[in-house]
């Protein structure tokens, strides 16, 4: 039976940061294609699931609850990406 389950996320994780006036980025534009550019602050997306114990002493679990979240870093860049309209 799993007793405990660990993981390690990034120590970027967290923190603060600070978006300042005068990045540039340029990029080429397909054929027929709308580009779209935005500049922020990233975070990393992580889902999680928890479960019970399906007792009996059975090495499985029942799953009961699931989701995802977004966590903060303070890395900040450019998003590129494109679309038909």
């Amino acid at each position: 039976m799993l007793a405990k389950a660990k993981t390690t996320i990034s120590a970027k994780i967290g923190g603060s940061a600070a978006v300042a006036v005068g990045h540039n980025c340029s990029h080429d534009i397909s054929r027929n294609k709308y580009g779209h550019l935005q500049y922020g602050l990233w975070g990393y997306k992580v889902a999680w699931k928890r479960y019970r114990s399906a007792g009996g002493g059975s090495c499985g679990g029942v799953e009961i609850a699931h989701g995802s979240a977004t966590l903060p870093t303070s890395e900040t860049g450019w998003k590129y990406w494109e679309t038909s309209s």
